[in-house]
């Protein structure tokens, strides 16, 4: 029991960790790419983006304003549904807002994003945001913002959560045309475009970090020291393990096979295990995708 609950605190442990990276990495994205070149994409940040624009009013500042209004307001109406890893994320996310600043060098900001443009700044900008983020919502994580607001609308409408953080995104993206400093209705046309392909290539990075951090493995193993293979990957991964009784065509003998389905990361620490152990081993690894269950992904209609 006590070197399961270890298990469980270093994976908590390393939870946090991924989601603190994301969060920096998605707080730098917008740092170095995206404000300095006075564009916008969507949720929360897009909002604190427009009024920092309009009015000088730091970015930190009214993004946790509009985040904790958010949290409040999730609390009387659906609980603690949203979690406490999401209140961490705008913590957090607050946080890097305001040192993240102070720590890019202004000669860096102008070399990759300034003297690139807006276009190539668009598309590097929401590219990193979206590794972030893809990164955070991995690990259960949130940065907030209209993910609660969906989530409060979803309990008296019945609209898909989609479907409001894409209106919400579309209308403060299309905002930026009335604050935008530039001269003419054209670039200020141009900077609502960027906006939308801002918010469409972040989507499309953080389903492909997604859709990689989701995928896991299937391993067939066929082995005289089936026991001890089983016992060291129930011990050292707390893996499930099921045993298969087959039997052998050529040789008409009964055997023994081990199934086991483990996250892509743990595909190295099986097979150095079945190494170790017998390294005569006969070895079948399958990529397989959308597993549901324990210690995976949890099914939903």
């Amino acid at each position: 029991m006590k070197t399961f609950s270890s298990f469980r605190y270093s994976a908590a442990i390393k939870e946090y960790l991924l989601i603190t990276v994301g969060l920096l990495v998605y707080v730098a994205a917008w740092t170095t790419f995206l404000i300095p070149n006075h564009l916008v994409g969507g949720g929360v940040t897009g909002i604190s983006t427009l009024i920092y624009y309009a009015t000088g009013i730091p970015i930190s500042i009214t993004y946790l304003s509009f985040n904790v209004i958010l949290i409040i307001i999730g609390l009387r109406t659906i609980g603690w549904k949203f979690g406490i890893k999401t209140i961490y994320g705008v913590i957090m996310t607050a946080i890097a807002f305001q040192l993240m600043p102070r720590v890019i060098p202004e000669d860096l900001i102008r070399v990759m994003a300034l003297d690139n443009g807006k276009l190539i700044s668009s598309l590097l900008g929401a590219a990193v945001a979206g590794a972030g983020v893809g990164t955070v919502i991995a690990q259960g994580g949130s940065t907030g913002g209209t993910d609660i607001l969906a989530q409060i609308i979803g309990k008296y409408r019945n609209i898909s959560p989609g479907r409001i953080m894409m209106s919400c995104d579309l209308v403060i993206i299309g905002s930026s045309f009335f604050v935008s400093d530039e001269p003419t209705i054209g670039l200020k046309l141009a900077v609502v475009l960027y906006g939308y392909l801002i918010i469409g290539m972040s989507s499309y990075t953080v389903d492909t970090v997604l859709s990689g951090a989701k995928r896991s493995v299937q391993y067939f193993i066929f082995s005289k020291h089936h026991q001890e293979i089983a016992d060291r990957i129930s011990t050292d991964l707390h893996r499930g393990v099921t045993v298969i009784t087959s039997q052998g065509w050529y040789s008409k003998t009964e055997q023994k096979v081990l199934l086991v389905i483990a996250r892509r990361t743990e595909s190295n620490t099986i097979a150095k295990i079945v190494k170790e152990i017998d390294k005569n081993a006969f070895i079948s690894i399958a990529s397989v995708s959308g597993v549901y269950g324990a210690g995976f992904e949890v099914l939903k209609t």
